[in-house]
């Protein structure tokens, strides 16, 4: 590639099937595999020929009873359960674009949320409904559809699991949405019948994604039909080209709303496999008891969650005989959380590097040449570039900010065009944020976040370095750095830590000053019972500068 990329465009060396939409890679995937499971919750197996009966059904519906038109958008608001894949693909079957919504938002922040996309439907599981009943006339939503946990399941197993989440477990508070539809309902009423099928262009936008909202606004970013699509291929041709069975059995925690989970489930349908979903990943001892039931074929996670697995005591009862791809991202996977998770499992963890922005991935580790601390070189037909404050390309071994221009990346930010303009450079690369810098080999490894970084008497010091650093010492479970201001050094390096053992303060910066540079040594070390996380397990250090300011 050397101008910019067409909206729209998927290239033809990552797609042999000439894809156009994610319908026509639902309709194909589904045509050959009607009778493999496509997905499973809580026991229930939901084929690839039933998830297409039932998202035709909900597709139909909202043609004939919310009159809803191609480009209209709907928020999905549920957690990892197979209702999910249903009314996502039901929605883009009739065209309509997908607003996904973390169930764990506030009142304000769905308010906001649905607003700004101009959400005319949401579905939303019963557990979070009563915060929709707080907003829900301050919004543009008209349609609403309610679901439990067990929808999908037999009646008796419905009947059962449904009532010990409501009345034993109290996780679905009282609500009051009077014209709310049932979503089982829903979907039974239009059983068998066919939806005018939608049939966007690759440059339609086919999911507004928003971001976490941890620079100013949350925006939306604009993601294509070509972009997810370009995205999911990528990563097959990738990790397929190492091992074509590694979508036997994937197990997928993280949530399907984040665009991580959500385009690798896509792979993994592309390839016929199966996705294992759980809903509450935080949950370590109901998850490590449901992985004790399964051989399973693939692990997509993040740095925190192999921590908390590798810390679990009955993990090493898992079987792990059929484990061919860990897959990291979201965060950085400091050495030790993959050393630790191999010992474990036998399999090596093989980091990946995205963002909301770019559908996710832009780059990826090959899983047969794995080289722990790199993000691998960029994935196929992408171009990245690393930029200096002046704009300037830098050599092999500078560090600076890294962009990339490629078909995964996002159309723009959601109505916000001023936005969109100051973070693409004049030549069409999309700028990052992140501060990285090329190895000798041709692979990538990411310094920090520009705006984490810590500036020590002008000395530039990334929290990633010191956090890898100190989770080395075997009394350290995890922790973070952050930048404290100080009148002599501008600022210094606050260190929380979450030890599982009797651990000094002396201890750790001794640690550290053996292993990093002197203006790098945290000059305050605070222990503490757990690090705040975002609902995907990453770290909020924005949190910890709030709470230290």
């Amino acid at each position: 590639m050397d101008q910019q990329c067409p909206p729209g465009w998927i290239p033809e060396s990552i797609n042999p099937r000439g894809y156009r939409n994610l319908i026509e890679v639902m309709q194909r995937t589904v045509a050959d595999n009607r009778d493999k499971i496509a997905f499973s919750s809580f026991g229930r197996e939901l084929s690839y020929a039933e998830l297409d009966q039932l998202s035709d059904a909900f597709a139909v519906y909202l043609q004939q009873e919310c009159k809803l038109l191609p480009g209209d958008r709907i928020a999905i608001q549920l957690p990892n359960i197979n209702q999910y894949p249903v009314v996502v693909f039901g929605a883009m079957k009739a065209g309509l674009i997908v607003v996904n919504t973390n169930p764990l938002y506030t009142p304000r922040e769905l308010e906001y949320q649905f607003n700004d996309s101009g959400a005319k439907a949401l579905v939303v599981f019963k557990g979070v409904a009563h915060n929709v009943e707080k907003i829900i006339a301050n919004t543009g939503i008209k349609s609403v559809f309610v679901t439990q946990i067990a929808d999908l399941h037999s009646p008796l197993k419905r009947l059962l699991i449904n009532s010990v989440v409501k009345y034993v477990k109290k996780m679905e508070p009282a609500y009051n949405l009077p014209d709310a539809v049932e979503l089982r309902h829903a979907l039974n009423s239009k059983l068998g019948q066919k939806p005018r099928l939608a049939n966007p262009s690759s440059s339609d936008i086919a999911v507004l994604q928003y971001t976490g909202g941890t620079t100013g606004v949350s925006k939306g970013a604009m993601l294509s039909h070509a972009n997810l699509i370009s995205n999911c291929l990528q990563g097959v041709k990738l990790i397929s080209g190492a091992n074509e069975h590694w979508a036997d059995k994937v197990v997928a925690p993280l949530p399907l709303y984040h665009i991580y989970a959500f385009t690798i489930s896509m792979a993994v349908l592309e390839l016929g496999g199966t996705n294992l979903l759980v809903a509450n990943p935080r949950d370590i001892d109901g998850f490590v008891k449901e992985l004790r039931k399964q051989s399973i074929s693939a692990f997509i996670g993040l740095n925190t969650l192999f921590v908390a697995l590798c810390n679990h005591k009955d993990f090493a009862e898992v079987d792990f005989s059929q484990l061919k791809v860990t897959l990291s991202g979201g965060m950085a996977l400091t050495y030790d959380a993959a050393e630790q998770w191999q010992q474990n499992t036998g399999c090596q963890v093989l980091e990946a590097y995205g963002l909301t922005e770019t559908s996710p991935a832009v780059a990826m580790n090959p899983p047969r040449d794995i080289r722990v601390g790199t993000i691998g070189p960029p994935v196929a037909e992408t171009e990245v570039k690393i930029i200096g404050t002046e704009g300037q390309a830098l050599a092999e071994g500078e560090p600076g900010e890294l962009c990339v221009r490629g078909p995964q990346v996002m159309l723009g930010y959601w109505q916000r065009e001023e936005a969109t303009a100051t973070c693409f450079t004049d030549d069409g690369f999309f700028i990052t944020g992140d501060v990285a810098v090329w190895e000798p080999d041709g692979y990538l490894r990411i310094v920090d976040r520009a705006k984490d970084m810590i500036n020590v008497s002008g000395f530039n010091v990334y929290p990633n370095e010191i956090e890898d650093v100190v989770t080395s010492h075997p009394k350290v479970v995890e922790c973070a750095a952050i930048g404290e201001p100080d009148q002599h050094s501008g600022e210094v390096v606050k260190l929380y830590v979450v030890s599982n053992e009797e651990l000094s303060v002396d201890e750790v910066r001794s640690w550290c000053k053996e292993r990093l540079t002197a203006y790098k040594v945290p000059k305050i070390v605070e222990f503490t019972d757990e690090l705040p996380k975002s609902n995907v397990g990453k770290v909020l250090r924005r949190m910890l500068r709030k709470d230290a300011a």
